[in-house]
């Protein structure tokens, strides 16, 4: 009977697990699809919710502006009143009214004058939206890194895996060589032990690599928003990377978004306190009102009465808040030019440190690969003097293990000689989707501030939901 074509023989148990099996293989997604590492970018920067929830920020942000300059627009107001009265005179005569007396009145006031109160918060918002900016630039910085190191972290661990793997079976196969050695009297007992040891090892290392490639999809998924895909390969450098240290420090002292957004803190935290002081000053408005009347002072009639008034209000003391508050909005700029010093000592240590790590894992690049390659000629001479005689197993065990450590070392300096590029990048603030020249709709925060900055009215905007 041939069974290659018969499977008549297969007790129904194991058929239906192997149909079992076959569904449930089929269930599983495809991961041997081809993604770049532009492909996860683009996803990252559509798709992540930490850039969708400072996006938010940033429109939410952006209505201050038009909140601090309704401060210049009139206040509009329409009142009205209607009620029953009674009224009794026994003074001289018996006199009843019942009366349902109506009043509407509509009101107008205009500020002509506040201290300069708005002119400063308006510039304090402005400041403010433009600090919001930088740190969305700042917040998809994070992500894009995030996203790229989630790749490259892939790849890694996926070439590890096919390491340890490929490196099981040559240990497999040497444990039986080994073994068909030791019957025939040439080694002892020991180099049996020695070579069944490894291979536990190298299977315990296999198992370890095995959860690492899972735990890095898992963060793959989690950043890029997409399933992990399969068969990676190593991408390019991004491009515009400064050409020393000197120049990535020069750079990431003026361009890092978080160095842009603490000067814009200071700018607005110097407005807040001219606007704290202009609550020390006059105020001027204008008021003008219309108001009508029926039965308000008899039973019959009506009464038209029109009003405009320009009033003046003279702070002459506020209890002490408002000096207080003064005190508070300068000692809030002191902190807030502090912390212009500390992002940029920030930013000046993330672009050293990255620079460094860049030129280290070069080198390490380059001297792992001679490392292989001497390993490579050096496990090939083990093993013909071990077919002499004149090395042991062990010998042979312990070159094959040196490759496989330089080959390992080498995967994760390329990953992270790429990862420092990245950082780098960052650091000087071109890790953006518009530097990185992505295939994307840039988002461009000034068209929902255009949008709501001389709005009137309406309580919703294109911009919700992006």
């Amino acid at each position: 009977m041939n069974r290659n074509a018969d499977f008549s023989w297969l007790p129904w148990r194991a058929v239906l697990a192997g149909g079992a099996v076959i569904c449930a293989l089929a269930g599983v997604p495809d991961r041997a699809q081809s993604q770049s590492l532009e492909d996860a970018l683009v996803a990252a920067y559509n798709t992540n919710p930490t850039l969708a929830a400072r996006r938010a920020r940033v429109r939410g942000a952006d209505e201050a502006v038009p909140q601090a300059l309704s401060d210049w627009r009139p206040t509009v107001e329409i009142t009205g009143d209607l009620g029953k009265e009674y009224n009794k005179s026994t003074i001289r005569t018996n006199q009843v009214q019942n009366r349902s007396p109506l009043s509407l009145g509509l009101s107008v006031t205009q500020p002509l004058y506040r201290g300069g109160r708005t002119g400063a918060a308006t510039r304090e918002a402005e400041n403010t939206v433009r600090a919001e900016r930088a740190r969305l630039i700042d917040t998809e910085q994070d992500i894009l890194l995030a996203a790229a190191e989630a790749y490259l972290n892939l790849f890694r661990d996926e070439a590890v895996l096919k390491l340890n793997r490929n490196n099981e079976r040559v240990l497999q196969r040497q444990l039986e060589a080994t073994r068909d050695r030791f019957e025939v009297g040439e080694i002892t007992r020991t180099d049996v032990h020695q070579a069944e040891a490894r291979l536990a090892r190298a299977t315990a290392d296999r198992i370890s690599a095995e959860a690492d490639l899972e735990n890095a999809r898992a963060t793959y998924e989690n950043v890029v928003g997409l399933p992990a895909p399969a068969g990676l390969s190593l991408p390019k450098e991004p491009e515009n990377l400064p050409a020393d240290r000197r120049e990535a420090i020069k750079i990431a002292a003026t361009t890092n978004p978080n160095v842009v957004a603490a000067e814009f803190d200071r700018k607005a935290g110097k407005d807040n306190v001219r606007e704290v002081k202009g609550e020390l000053l006059p105020e001027v408005d204008v008021t003008a009102s219309i108001d009508r009347g029926y039965e308000t002072a008899s039973d019959e009639g009506r009464i038209d009465s029109a009003e405009v008034t320009l009033n003046l209000t003279v702070p002459i003391y506020q209890q002490g808040a408002v000096y207080s508050r003064l005190r508070e909005a300068r000692q809030d700029l002191a902190e807030l030019t502090r912390n212009i010093d500390q992002a940029r000592r920030d930013a000046i240590e993330d672009a050293t440190s990255a620079w460094e790590n860049l030129v280290t894992a070069r080198a390490r690049v380059v001297s792992l690969k001679s490392q292989i390659e001497a390993n490579v000629v050096a496990l090939d001479g083990v093993e013909r003097e071990a077919a002499v005689g004149s090395r042991t197993v062990l010998d042979v065990l312990d070159a094959e293990q040196e490759l496989l450590d330089s080959r390992v070392a080498h995967t994760q300096a390329q990953r992270d000689e790429l990862v420092a590029a990245f950082e780098l990048a960052a650091a000087t603030g071109r890790m953006t989707a518009d530097e990185l020249k992505l295939a994307v709709d840039l988002y461009d925060p000034r068209d929902h501030y255009n949008e709501v900055r001389g709005k009137w009215v309406g309580g919703s905007s294109t911009g919700e939901g992006k």
